[in-house]
């Protein structure tokens, strides 16, 4: 009896199922983003996955680290903003540049290759 839930591996040796939810863990931060906590939707796709899908597991931590390293830099921009009246410049930059990396890495996910951000702290490994 066949698994109609799962799908065959395929490109790069993934499964349908594993490439979506890899897309899903790099595009989850949009929504954990509507209530303030935009690395939730990684670190749940994570804490599912971590033991199910080693590529899921990794995508999933790769958004993570980048959500937080996000995170970090957006403190840093608007502490430093606070003296210098320049965070309202730099802080749509860090949104737009986020969003264009998060939206790369969905579809490179999505194609079965393991994504890695460009300038991230890997606090997870």
């Amino acid at each position: 009896m066949s698994n109609d839930f799962v799908s065959p591996p395929q490109k790069g040796g993934y499964s349908d199922d594993e490439r979506l939810w890899g897309l899903i863990a790099h595009l989850s931060p949009f929504a954990g983003a509507t209530v303030g906590l935009p690395f939730l939707g990684p670190l749940m796709v994570w804490l599912i996955y971590k033991e199910k899908s080693e590529f899921v597991a990794d995508q999933a931590k790769e958004a993570l680290n980048f959500q937080l390293a996000v995170l970090v830099i957006g403190v840093i921009i608007v502490a430093v903003g606070f003296a210098t009246c320049v965070s309202f410049l730099l802080v749509p930059v860090l949104f737009v540049a986020a969003t264009i990396y998060q939206i790369i890495a969905a579809m490179e996910a999505n194609k079965g290759v393991r994504y890695r951000y460009p300038y991230t702290f890997r606090f997870i490994k």
